[in-house]
Formats: C-alpha cells, sequence, structure tokens
C-alpha cells in the first residue's frame, strides 16, 4: 500500500484503517478520503468550501469525474497499480491528485471514497490563484489527451487490480461545451436581430419574449443534433419540453435584466438594452447548457463505492 496524508494533519488519523481496508481485502484499486460527501465532518472557512465545490463541480463538468473530492489530502493506492499509473501523471504540483484520479477512473479502476473528519489549517501556505489557474491548464491538458485518445488507459487494467474496461464519457462529451458555444453564439446574434426587428411593433417584453421562443426552438434543435449527436425523432417531445424548460428560465434572466435596465434608467433604447441582453443571454446559456445535458444525455456514472464514516 503507498499513502500520503497533508503534513498539517487536517484528516483525523482514526480514518487511516477505513481508508486502507478496501485496498488491502482487493475490493479496490485506490481509497481517497472526501469532504464534501454525506457523512463528512469539515471545519474550514466559507472561502476555501466554495472554491472546493466549485472546483470538483467544474470536474464533473467538464471531465464528466464521478468522485467527489479531487484535492484531499488522503489517499491510497495498491503498489501494484500505482507502478503503472503514476507514470502516467505529468503534472508535479498541486493537480498531480486530480490527474491521477481522473486517469485511473477513465482506465475503469474501483475508487472507494471514505467521509473524513478535517479541520482546515489557517496557516496554509497554499497561493490560491496560481493554483487555481494551474489547475484549470491541467484540466485542459489532461481533457485534450483523453479526447484524443493519447493516454494508453487499456494497458491500466491487468493482474493485480479490480480493473473492467476502460470508463469512457459518450463520444463528443468533452466537446460538448465547445459546441454549444458555437451554437449558442449563433442563438444570441439571431436573438438580438429579431429583437431589433419586433421591439418597435411589440415593445421591449414582448419583443424580447417572441424572439426567446422562436431562437429556443431553434438552439434545441440544433444542440440536439450538433451538440448531443442525437438523432431521430425518439424522445424528441420530452426534449423540446426541456427546451421550453430553458426557455423559462431564459426569459426569467433577460426579461428581469430589461426590467432592472428599465427601473435604473427609464427610456432606454435599444442601444442601451443590447448590452444588457447580450450579458443576460450569456448568463443564461451556462443554465441552458446544464438543462438540456440534463435531458438529452444519459448521466455517466463511474464505478465508485462508499466507505464508512471516519470515526
Amino acid at each position: 500500500m503507498l499513502a500520503y496524508l497533508d503534513v498539517d494533519l487536517s484528516t483525523d488519523l482514526a480514518a487511516l484503517l477505513p481508508l486502507v481496508a478496501p485496498l488491502i481485502s482487493g475490493h479496490s484499486d485506490l481509497a481517497i478520503g472526501t469532504r464534501l460527501a454525506r457523512g463528512s465532518r469539515v471545519v474550514r472557512g466559507p472561502k476555501r468550501e466554495i472554491i472546493s465545490r466549485c472546483y470538483n463541480g467544474l470536474l464533473r463538468g467538464t471531465l464528466s469525474v464521478g468522485f467527489t473530492d479531487a484535492q484531499c489530502g488522503f489517499k491510497a493506492v495498491r503498489a501494484e497499480v500505482a507502478e503503472r499509473l503514476l507514470p502516467l501523471v505529468q503534472d508535479r504540483e498541486w493537480f498531480f491528485d486530480t490527474e491521477l484520479l481522473v486517469i485511473a477512473e477513465r482506465a475503469g479502476l474501483r475508487i472507494h471514497e471514505v467521509p473524513v473528519d478535517w479541520v482546515d489549517d489557517p496557516d496554509s501556505r497554499v497561493d490560491l490563484l496560481p493554483t487555481a489557474l494551474a489547475d484549470l491548464r491541467g484540466m485542459a491538458r489532461l481533457g485534450r489527451a483523453l479526447a484524443r485518445g493519447q493516454l494508453p488507459l487499456a494497458a491500466l487494467g491487468g493482474a493485480g487490480t479490480t480493473a473492467g474496461s476502460p470508463v469512457l464519457p459518450p463520444p463528443g462529451r468533452l466537446a460538448q461545451p465547445l459546441r454549444f458555444a458555437a451554437v449558442g453564439a449563433a442563438a444570441t446574434l439571431l436573438h438580438l436581430a429579431l429583437y431589433v426587428l419586433l421591439r418597435p411593433v411589440a415593445g421591449a417584453q414582448t419583443g424580447n419574449t417572441l424572439a426567446l421562443l422562436l431562437c429556443t426552438v431553434l438552439n434545441t434543435a440544433a444542440n440536439r443534433r450538433f451538440t448531443f449527436g442525437v438523432r431521430g425523432r425518439a424522445g424528441l417531445p420530452a426534449h423540446h419540453l426541456g427546451g421550453l424548460t430553458a426557455l423559462l428560465a431564459g426569459l426569467a434572466v433577460t426579461g428581469g435584466a430589461l426590467a432592472a435596465l428599465h427601473h435604473a434608467v427609464p427610456g432606454a433604447g435599444p442601444g442601451t438594452e443590447l448590452p444588457v441582453l447580450v450579458a443576460a443571454d450569456l448568463a443564461a446559456a451556462v443554465l441552458r447548457f446544464r438543462l438540456l445535458r440534463a435531458w438529452i444525455l444519459p448521466t455517466h456514472r463511474s464505478r465508485r463505492t462508499t466507505g464508512t464514516p471516519a470515526s
């Protein structure tokens, strides 16, 4: 067994036996502590809590990971697995444990999660901004390598592991945000053009609603085929129902932005409204992507198990 924990002993050592037990039994290949699962007891400031949750949420959204806490400094791995896994990890700084877990999960290795008792060290020397930027670069590099098939995932399985076939995301999953952004940019331009045409006749709010309605139908159809790769009529009504739900969300954001603008600047014209609509469209696009992905794609779940809480 190879195991490590943060030098400040933020994790209670009572969690060590639950961490290594599934490795000793042969049940799992890696085991990690998690501060974000039910049963974890965590003492830390709101800034680090928010950053941690945002980081792990970003991992789930971009690399489709199944584990809950990539950066908890409390992990263990079977030695024969580490011999094959560690040479593939390029990062030598804070991103290394995230990279290790993503590669392991994609290779089909079994990851066991243990809720931990964690007390944050207020005297931490981690510089958050450079670390965050380095993590984003690492995610982009790793995503490209996975998308291009540059990692020998199949070779990580074999004797001494519980691995099955590599666990890959649905086709095009890593490219979805880029394709969605391209469709969204075209839809935003169409929305603005229709708004300019309809506003003199119908007014600001009605013109925005009509323009958004038409754009949503076209946006859903384009994303269904281009972003998510769905063909045929199967599930079409449910997909457009999801699009209409996205319409309501987008209408709330863009309509609310226009209402706030007119309250702050009575008599604001199209020259002022259009930049506000662009900003509101960007905010609505993030929510729309989450809704469309939830309705159109099956949820990707990796094989993982959860241990008993640390005492």
